[in-house]
């Protein structure tokens, strides 16, 4: 019996954990996934083609400047508590206690797993390696960010994709770091909702890892149409891509690492971009 089927929970809890993945998708993005379908609806039935739509990321919630920076920071802290949730659900008695969410030092010295289908990660030796984690995620953000740009590109032109509005944040004092907050609230929810817990349960569920792996891309694609169908494929080769990493290594830190510098570019980077390159925008 493999390192997978011995994770498995029995037959009679099996019902109790698939309304707890249930409710905490509800609460985070099963609920995004869901809007966003009905916004692409809306979009498909205006009389404006889709590439000339907008859709816009980040933008202000109020004219005025510190109850817009109010807002922003209290959306902050609201996506982060289906995080929080998961960190309580996942929590261990022991050290490393973040271990069912790939975070935190490795107990163990040893080699891979003999299955290499397992989701068991890979232990190298005691300690949390998080440089070498941490060069792992720039490794992934190049894969990644250097063709993603050029098949939004091509989405656009096409004429299967809006133009992709990062922000339209005022200039404030608080502006860049705002978003880099913004940058670091997706990547911890992303990464550790849609990938290190719906893995942990899928797992748990009996789920084969190449069936969660496209699970969790397809999870990642649904709420990102709202951007288009480009926006939804391209996540989708994202969630496979950062699937299949989070199987072979089993750490989460390297895809928060890459979701963090992904955003922070394109959110921070867009303004000076659109400056530089106006005709790609619009």
């Amino acid at each position: 019996m493999n390192e997978h089927r011995r994770d498995t929970v029995p037959l009679p809890q099996r019902a109790r954990l698939r309304w707890e993945l249930a409710i905490v998708l509800a609460l985070s993005f099963g609920y995004a996934g869901a809007r966003a379908i009905i916004t692409i609806l809306e979009r498909l039935a205006q009389d404006t083609a889709l590439e000339n739509q907008t859709a816009t990321i980040h933008r202000p919630l109020s004219s005025q400047q510190y109850f817009d920076l109010a807002y922003q920071l209290l959306g902050i802290i609201g996506g982060l508590a289906p995080v929080a949730l998961v960190v309580f659900l996942l929590w261990r008695t022991q050290r490393p206690h973040l271990g069912d969410l790939g975070l935190g030092a490795r107990r163990d010295a040893g080699t891979r797993p003999a299955d290499p289908s397992s989701f068991a990660p890979m232990r190298s030796g005691r300690g949390w390696p998080w440089l070498s984690e941490t060069g792992n995620g720039f490794v992934l953000a190049a894969v990644i960010g250097i063709p993603g740009l050029g098949f939004y590109l091509f989405a656009k032109w096409i004429g299967i994709n809006t133009t992709v509005v990062p922000t339209t944040l005022d200039a404030f004092w608080w502006t860049v770091p705002v978003l880099i907050l913004q940058a670091l609230r997706a990547a911890l929810s992303e990464e550790l909702i849609v990938v290190a817990y719906l893995f942990d349960r899928l797992k748990r569920l009996g789920v084969g890892p190449w069936a969660t792996i496209i699970a969790s891309a397809l999870l990642r694609g649904s709420y990102h149409l709202y951007q288009g169908f480009g926006g939804f494929i391209g996540n989708v080769v994202m969630g496979v891509v950062f699937g299949w990493a989070y199987q072979r290594w089993g750490r989460a830190l390297p895809l928060i690492v890459a979701h963090l510098l992904l955003d922070i570019v394109s959110f921070v980077g867009y303004p000076l971009a659109l400056a530089l390159w106006p005709s790609l925008f619009g």
